[in-house]
């Protein structure tokens, strides 16, 4: 399986404990872990190493440093957060479909359903988080992004990548162009591009399962199909988003999943130790 992150140095250790989180609960595949970055992360040694111990393969790949220097970044986004976008051009063109994720996500149950998915000629498929926004929000979307088609605004945390599909219809010009002409408007910079051009594209799945926001679990228990009850989620959701801002490794942040997340954190780093004592 292949796995893809685009990261700068803040995000190494919440990556690894994503990573440690997918190996837990699938102990069988091998994986292979692609990290997008702008210049060599200065852990690279690490991160390889971390990889070999837990049966991954880590190749890091790195990404025009010019490339993305005029696109729009807001306070706690940088440019890495575009290199998902034309992550076809850079990685292995053997590849043909890689898993996307953030590095806020934590993996609860095996993730062969999603990765294993039919995509037919869709070049994504990804979750909105729609149910967790009102109407208005949504018809915005649509103006702001100028596409009146847009039924779903699809959060890119957790995204498979049809590589094949991408390397045929999405152009970095198309792409550039769309940032220079919406720039103003762009509030989830990459999340904007990909859903204001390639919206029709992409392969709905349900957020519940596999893009679970962990700020939301009220309204997933009222408004969900079969309700997600704590219960339900641990047997269930594959990946848990922590959205926003505030992160579980964050001292300050309150949220009732934090301490699951704290949980595989702390293991993790207890296997670390033992490494190193």
């Amino acid at each position: 399986m292949n796995i893809l992150f685009s990261i700068d140095e803040r995000f190494v250790e919440p990556m690894l404990t994503t990573l440690y989180s997918i190996r837990i609960n699938n102990p069988q595949p091998h994986f292979d872990i692609f990290v997008l970055q702008k210049q060599p992360l200065a852990q690279n040694q690490r991160i390889s190493q971390w990889c070999e111990a837990y049966q991954m393969t880590y190749h890091p790949i790195l990404i025009d440093a010019e490339a993305f220097q005029h696109a729009p970044v807001l306070k706690h986004w940088n440019e890495t957060i575009y290199y998902r976008l034309l992550a076809h051009d850079y990685l292995p063109h053997h590849l043909e479909r890689v898993l996307y994720l953030d590095a806020d996500i934590l993996c609860i149950n095996a993730l062969d359903s999603l990765y294993d998915l039919e995509m037919g000629a869709n070049y994504y498929a990804g979750a909105s988080h729609g149910r967790l926004i009102n109407e208005t929000r949504e018809k915005f979307n649509r103006l702001r992004l100028q596409n009146p088609q847009l039924e779903e605004y699809i959060n890119t945390g957790v995204l498979l990548i049809n590589l094949e599909a991408c390397r045929q219809n999405v152009s970095d010009k198309v792409i550039f162009d769309y940032i220079e002409a919406n720039r103003r408007l762009l509030l989830l910079p990459d999340q904007d591009v990909l859903n204001g051009l390639y919206g029709a594209h992409i392969h709905l799945i349900p957020d519940e399962i596999y893009n679970y926001d962990v700020r939301y679990p009220k309204v997933y228990e009222l408004f969900s199909e079969h309700p997600m009850t704590a219960q339900r989620v641990m047997q269930e959701t594959v990946f848990l988003h922590y959205c926003g801002k505030d992160k579980p490794w964050d001292a300050k942040t309150n949220n009732d999943f934090n301490l699951l997340y704290l949980h595989y954190q702390a293991k993790r780093e207890q296997q670390q130790k033992l490494w190193v004592d």
